[in-house]
């Protein structure tokens, strides 16, 4: 029989469960026990291995498991709960959240795609700090519009301050993507897109690294900006989006406001849209998918946009 492993992370134990087996084998979760689960794995020999994401805890253990070419893929938790009380598990152990990612790898098969290298991981991290550090100035912003006037010098300068941090911290990015040749040309094919700035491309090349290589479609879906069906019978309800990489979004919802005005077959697009009645809003989520889609040409085909190949696979 096929053989699928489940792997649930937390910050002290990994907790392994095979598909057509009871027993769970108990690891720590240190070196220590990632090199004890590589041996086991390595004998065992799965034709898939899933963990959740579980905000870092998992990476040591899965790029372990990548370099010694062990199959395996790191799943949304969401999925993987909506799959158990599917199936009428309700519970929630780390021994049954093991077995139930083993059921899901054996019966969903997800698709395993390459992790990300150190250099995507840390820029990954540097924009999730980006996000909180303007996250707290909306909300010392906020503080302005009730707080006594004794304590507002010191409310602008902690907004000054937490802005110098955005602006060091978006340097240190920048460096970090011109310290690389290969980063550097998909940063500059991006930009070459009217409307594409330098927050859109780093935050593409640090949340979405799959750009490039994957369908429209695909593309399209991992980001949230695919619409799906709402129908049952003759009833027909409206298309929605949801899910994807809310990061991604924000960022491609702001270049895709300047592209309505200065890219032009953005623009034009977005006219059409709007004439044949469509809501601003739902205009701007296809132009959203639209941008998206020429920025995964541009990388697939490693041209940078006015390409005639570029716009005729657009």
């Amino acid at each position: 029989m096929e053989t699928y492993i489940g792997i649930d992370v937390s910050k002290a134990t990994l907790d392994v469960a095979i598909s057509n087996r009871k027993e769970i084998k108990h690891f720590s979760n240190d070196e220590k026990g990632i090199i004890q689960i590589v041996g086991y794995l390595n004998k065992e020999k799965p034709v898939l291995t899933v963990m959740e994401s579980t905000g870092g805890l998992e990476r040591l253990l899965a790029a372990s498991l990548t370099e010694y070419a062990v199959p395996i893929v790191v799943v949304n938790p969401k999925q993987v709960r909506d799959f158990a009380r599917a199936k009428g598990i309700l519970a929630k152990t780390d021994i049954i959240d093991a077995r139930v990612l083993a059921e899901f790898a054996s019966d969903i098969h997800p698709e395993a795609r390459k992790l990300t290298d150190n250099r995507t991981q840390e820029i990954k991290a540097m924009l999730v700090r980006r996000q909180q550090l303007i996250a707290m100035i909306t909300m010392e912003k906020n503080r302005l519009y009730s707080a006594d006037l004794i304590v507002i010098p010191s409310i602008q300068e902690n907004i000054k301050w937490l802005k110098q941090q955005i602006d060091n911290l978006d340097h240190d990015i920048e460096n970090k993507i011109q310290d690389s040749p290969i980063w550097r040309e998909k940063e500059d094919l991006l930009k070459s897109v009217p409307g594409v700035g330098q927050i859109l491309s780093i935050t593409l090349l640090g949340a979405l690294p799959e750009l490039g290589s994957l369908t429209r479609k695909q593309i399209a879906a991992l980001a949230g900006v695919a619409p799906f069906n709402r129908d049952s019978g003759k009833y027909r309800g409206k298309r929605t989006i949801k899910g994807g990489r809310t990061r991604v979004r924000a960022s491609l919802y702001m270049a895709t406001l300047s592209a309505t005005r200065f890219n032009p077959i953005i623009r034009e697009y977005y006219i059409h849209l709007l004439s044949m009645g469509k809501m601003k809003k739902v205009a701007l989520t296809a132009c959203m998918r639209k941008l998206l889609v020429i920025l995964n040409a541009v990388l697939r085909e490693r041209r940078p946009w006015g390409c005639e190949l570029i716009q005729h696979s657009c």
